[in-house]
Protein backbone atom coordinates (compact mmCIF):
# COMPACT_ATOMS: atom_id res chain seq x y z
CA UNK A 1 0.00 0.00 0.00
CA UNK A 2 1.77 3.50 -0.99
CA UNK A 3 2.02 5.23 2.30
CA UNK A 4 -0.45 3.13 3.66
CA UNK A 5 2.09 1.95 6.29
CA UNK A 6 2.20 5.10 7.64
CA UNK A 7 -1.33 5.58 9.39
CA UNK A 8 -1.55 6.02 12.96
CA UNK A 9 -3.37 3.31 14.95
CA UNK A 10 -7.05 4.89 16.01
CA UNK A 11 -6.19 3.75 19.17
CA UNK A 12 -10.07 2.54 20.40
CA UNK A 13 -10.15 1.75 23.96
CA UNK A 14 -13.16 -0.89 24.79
CA UNK A 15 -15.37 1.99 25.50
CA UNK A 16 -15.29 4.18 22.22
CA UNK A 17 -13.25 6.63 20.80
CA UNK A 18 -12.43 9.37 22.90
CA UNK A 19 -14.46 12.50 20.80
CA UNK A 20 -16.38 9.80 19.09
CA UNK A 21 -18.86 8.51 21.47
CA UNK A 22 -21.34 8.74 18.83
CA UNK A 23 -19.78 7.77 15.81
CA UNK A 24 -19.24 3.97 14.88
CA UNK A 25 -15.83 2.68 14.87
CA UNK A 26 -16.21 1.74 11.50
CA UNK A 27 -17.79 5.44 10.33
CA UNK A 28 -13.87 6.64 11.98
CA UNK A 29 -12.08 3.83 9.54
CA UNK A 30 -14.24 4.66 6.40
CA UNK A 31 -13.32 8.46 7.11
CA UNK A 32 -9.86 7.91 7.26
CA UNK A 33 -9.83 5.43 4.50
CA UNK A 34 -11.64 7.93 2.21
CA UNK A 35 -9.22 10.57 3.21
CA UNK A 36 -6.24 8.55 2.42
CA UNK A 37 -7.64 7.63 -1.15
CA UNK A 38 -9.05 11.07 -2.02
CA UNK A 39 -5.37 12.19 -0.99
CA UNK A 40 -3.47 9.55 -3.55
CA UNK A 41 -2.12 7.25 -0.09
CA UNK A 42 -3.58 4.37 -1.55
CA UNK A 43 -3.23 4.67 -5.65
CA UNK A 44 -5.82 3.17 -8.09
CA UNK A 45 -5.16 -0.83 -7.95
CA UNK A 46 -3.57 -0.84 -4.64
CA UNK A 47 -5.25 -3.89 -2.52
CA UNK A 48 -6.51 -2.84 0.40
CA UNK A 49 -6.43 -5.89 2.98
CA UNK A 50 -8.48 -6.26 5.95
CA UNK A 51 -6.33 -8.14 8.16
CA UNK A 52 -3.64 -5.82 7.61
CA UNK A 53 -5.78 -2.48 8.09
CA UNK A 54 -7.51 -3.68 10.90
CA UNK A 55 -3.84 -4.15 12.85
CA UNK A 56 -2.61 -0.82 11.66
CA UNK A 57 -5.38 0.78 12.49
CA UNK A 58 -5.92 -1.06 16.03
CA UNK A 59 -9.78 -1.38 15.43
CA UNK A 60 -11.88 -4.66 15.01
CA UNK A 61 -11.65 -6.38 11.24
CA UNK A 62 -15.31 -5.90 10.94
CA UNK A 63 -14.92 -2.47 11.04
CA UNK A 64 -12.65 -2.43 8.29
CA UNK A 65 -14.87 -4.72 6.30
CA UNK A 66 -17.95 -2.65 6.79
CA UNK A 67 -15.70 0.98 5.52
CA UNK A 68 -14.52 -1.09 2.61
CA UNK A 69 -18.22 -1.67 1.52
CA UNK A 70 -19.62 1.98 1.91
CA UNK A 71 -16.12 2.82 -0.30
CA UNK A 72 -17.42 0.24 -2.35
CA UNK A 73 -20.98 1.98 -2.56
CA UNK A 74 -19.19 5.53 -3.13
CA UNK A 75 -17.11 3.71 -5.90
CA UNK A 76 -13.62 4.69 -4.65
CA UNK A 77 -13.44 0.75 -3.83
CA UNK A 78 -13.30 -2.41 -5.59
CA UNK A 79 -13.94 -6.14 -5.12
CA UNK A 80 -11.84 -8.61 -6.71
CA UNK A 81 -12.42 -12.25 -6.35
CA UNK A 82 -9.01 -13.23 -6.23
CA UNK A 83 -7.22 -10.07 -4.77
CA UNK A 84 -10.35 -8.90 -2.36
CA UNK A 85 -10.92 -5.10 -1.84
CA UNK A 86 -8.61 -2.67 -4.12
CA UNK A 87 -8.69 0.54 -5.09
CA UNK A 88 -10.52 1.59 -8.30
CA UNK A 89 -8.86 2.70 -11.50
CA UNK A 90 -11.01 5.09 -13.35
CA UNK A 91 -10.19 5.02 -17.30
CA UNK A 92 -9.55 8.34 -19.17
CA UNK A 93 -12.71 8.07 -20.66
CA UNK A 94 -14.52 7.67 -17.20
CA UNK A 95 -12.66 10.69 -15.96
CA UNK A 96 -13.41 13.22 -18.81
CA UNK A 97 -17.17 12.13 -18.08
CA UNK A 98 -17.14 12.93 -14.70
CA UNK A 99 -15.60 15.92 -15.29
CA UNK A 100 -18.34 16.93 -18.13
CA UNK A 101 -21.47 15.41 -15.55
CA UNK A 102 -19.72 18.16 -13.29
CA UNK A 103 -19.56 21.05 -15.96
CA UNK A 104 -22.56 20.34 -16.61
CA UNK A 105 -24.45 20.28 -13.27
CA UNK A 106 -22.52 23.31 -11.77
CA UNK A 107 -23.43 25.43 -14.33
CA UNK A 108 -26.98 24.59 -14.32
CA UNK A 109 -26.42 25.37 -9.83
CA UNK A 110 -24.08 28.22 -10.46
CA UNK A 111 -26.82 29.76 -12.86
CA UNK A 112 -29.79 29.22 -10.29
CA UNK A 113 -27.36 30.62 -7.21
CA UNK A 114 -26.01 34.15 -8.51
CA UNK A 115 -29.72 35.72 -8.60
CA UNK A 116 -29.93 35.09 -4.79
CA UNK A 117 -26.23 35.48 -4.11
CA UNK A 118 -25.90 37.20 -0.90
CA UNK A 119 -23.49 39.43 0.57
CA UNK A 120 -22.39 36.49 2.94
CA UNK A 121 -21.78 34.18 0.39
CA UNK A 122 -19.08 36.36 -1.64
CA UNK A 123 -17.15 37.52 1.93
CA UNK A 124 -16.84 33.56 2.64
CA UNK A 125 -15.88 32.50 -0.89
CA UNK A 126 -13.25 35.49 -0.67
CA UNK A 127 -11.90 33.99 2.61
CA UNK A 128 -11.45 30.88 1.12
CA UNK A 129 -9.76 31.89 -1.96
CA UNK A 130 -7.25 33.91 0.48
CA UNK A 131 -6.61 30.81 2.46
CA UNK A 132 -6.08 29.10 -0.55
CA UNK A 133 -3.27 31.35 -2.21
CA UNK A 134 -1.58 31.50 1.31
CA UNK A 135 -2.03 27.13 0.69
CA UNK A 136 -0.38 28.06 -2.83
CA UNK A 137 2.51 29.78 -0.96
CA UNK A 138 3.14 26.89 1.27
CA UNK A 139 3.15 24.21 -1.40
CA UNK A 140 -0.02 22.54 0.74
CA UNK A 141 -1.75 20.27 -1.70
CA UNK A 142 -4.39 18.90 1.17
CA UNK A 143 -5.20 22.44 2.17
CA UNK A 144 -5.52 23.48 -1.69
CA UNK A 145 -7.88 20.02 -2.31
CA UNK A 146 -9.73 21.08 0.46
CA UNK A 147 -10.05 24.56 -0.25
CA UNK A 148 -10.89 24.00 -3.53
CA UNK A 149 -13.51 22.01 -2.67
CA UNK A 150 -15.14 24.73 0.23
CA UNK A 151 -14.93 27.87 -2.86
CA UNK A 152 -16.98 25.70 -5.17
CA UNK A 153 -19.67 24.40 -2.75
CA UNK A 154 -20.18 28.12 -1.03
CA UNK A 155 -20.94 29.64 -5.03
CA UNK A 156 -23.61 27.05 -5.35
CA UNK A 157 -24.69 26.81 -2.07
CA UNK A 158 -27.52 29.67 -2.73
CA UNK A 159 -29.34 27.15 -4.98
CA UNK A 160 -30.38 25.05 -2.19
CA UNK A 161 -30.65 21.45 -4.17
CA UNK A 162 -29.14 19.71 -1.63
CA UNK A 163 -29.52 16.03 -3.85
CA UNK A 164 -27.92 17.45 -7.05
CA UNK A 165 -24.98 18.86 -4.44
CA UNK A 166 -24.82 15.08 -3.01
CA UNK A 167 -24.41 13.41 -6.88
CA UNK A 168 -21.89 16.48 -7.30
CA UNK A 169 -20.09 15.05 -3.96
CA UNK A 170 -19.46 12.19 -5.31
CA UNK A 171 -18.30 13.15 -8.73
CA UNK A 172 -15.73 14.91 -6.61
CA UNK A 173 -14.43 11.87 -5.15
CA UNK A 174 -14.09 9.77 -7.82
CA UNK A 175 -11.82 12.67 -9.64
CA UNK A 176 -10.14 14.22 -6.41
CA UNK A 177 -7.99 11.22 -5.66
CA UNK A 178 -6.13 11.55 -9.54
CA UNK A 179 -6.50 15.88 -9.01
CA UNK A 180 -4.37 15.40 -5.78
CA UNK A 181 -2.10 13.23 -7.76
CA UNK A 182 -1.34 15.83 -10.57
CA UNK A 183 -0.82 18.95 -8.57
CA UNK A 184 1.88 17.08 -6.03
CA UNK A 185 3.95 17.04 -9.92
CA UNK A 186 2.79 19.63 -11.42
CA UNK A 187 2.24 22.26 -8.63
CA UNK A 188 -0.43 24.20 -11.13
CA UNK A 189 -2.38 25.84 -8.09
CA UNK A 190 -1.38 29.48 -9.17
CA UNK A 191 -3.31 29.12 -12.43
CA UNK A 192 -6.46 27.79 -10.88
CA UNK A 193 -6.55 30.69 -8.10
CA UNK A 194 -6.50 33.14 -10.76
CA UNK A 195 -9.22 31.25 -12.24
CA UNK A 196 -10.71 31.42 -8.97
CA UNK A 197 -10.71 34.80 -8.69
CA UNK A 198 -12.23 35.79 -12.11
CA UNK A 199 -15.13 33.40 -11.62
CA UNK A 200 -15.46 35.33 -8.67
CA UNK A 201 -15.53 38.44 -9.25
CA UNK A 202 -17.94 37.50 -12.31
CA UNK A 203 -20.50 36.46 -9.25
CA UNK A 204 -20.46 39.25 -7.15
CA UNK A 205 -20.91 41.39 -10.66
CA UNK A 206 -23.94 39.30 -11.49
CA UNK A 207 -23.07 37.84 -14.83
CA UNK A 208 -24.62 34.88 -15.24
CA UNK A 209 -23.74 33.95 -18.33
CA UNK A 210 -20.27 34.80 -18.08
CA UNK A 211 -19.45 33.68 -14.85
CA UNK A 212 -21.22 30.14 -16.28
CA UNK A 213 -18.41 30.17 -18.75
CA UNK A 214 -15.76 30.61 -17.01
CA UNK A 215 -17.14 27.95 -14.62
CA UNK A 216 -17.29 25.40 -17.30
CA UNK A 217 -14.03 26.37 -19.13
CA UNK A 218 -11.98 26.02 -15.69
CA UNK A 219 -13.86 22.60 -15.06
CA UNK A 220 -13.67 20.97 -18.67
CA UNK A 221 -9.53 22.96 -18.86
CA UNK A 222 -8.85 20.74 -15.77
CA UNK A 223 -10.17 17.67 -17.20
CA UNK A 224 -8.12 18.07 -20.44
CA UNK A 225 -4.63 18.89 -18.40
CA UNK A 226 -5.72 15.93 -15.76
CA UNK A 227 -6.17 13.67 -18.90
CA UNK A 228 -2.66 14.14 -20.75
CA UNK A 229 -0.84 14.28 -17.04
CA UNK A 230 -2.41 10.71 -16.32
CA UNK A 231 -1.97 9.71 -20.50
CA UNK A 232 1.74 10.22 -19.79
CA UNK A 233 1.88 8.94 -16.37
CA UNK A 234 0.09 5.57 -16.92
CA UNK A 235 2.28 4.98 -20.21
CA UNK A 236 5.30 5.71 -17.89
CA UNK A 237 6.16 9.13 -19.69
CA UNK A 238 7.36 12.30 -18.19
CA UNK A 239 4.71 13.58 -15.56
CA UNK A 240 5.03 17.41 -16.18
CA UNK A 241 2.33 19.59 -17.67
CA UNK A 242 1.14 23.61 -16.98
CA UNK A 243 -2.31 22.37 -16.74
CA UNK A 244 -5.05 23.58 -14.14
CA UNK A 245 -6.63 21.70 -11.79
CA UNK A 246 -10.64 22.07 -10.90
Amino acid sequence: MARGDGMAPLDVPPGGMPGFERKPVSMVVLDQLRDGILRGEHLEGTPLRQDALAAQLGVPRLAVREALRQLEAEGLVTFNPHVGAVVSTLSLEEIKELFELRALIEADLLQRAIPLMRADHLQRAHAVLEEFAAACRRGDIEAWGTLNRDFHSILLEPAAQPLTMGVLRYLHNQTNRYTSLHQMVTRSQVSALAEHEALLDAVARREVRHACALLVSHILGAARALSEFLHRQRRGGPGRDAGEAG
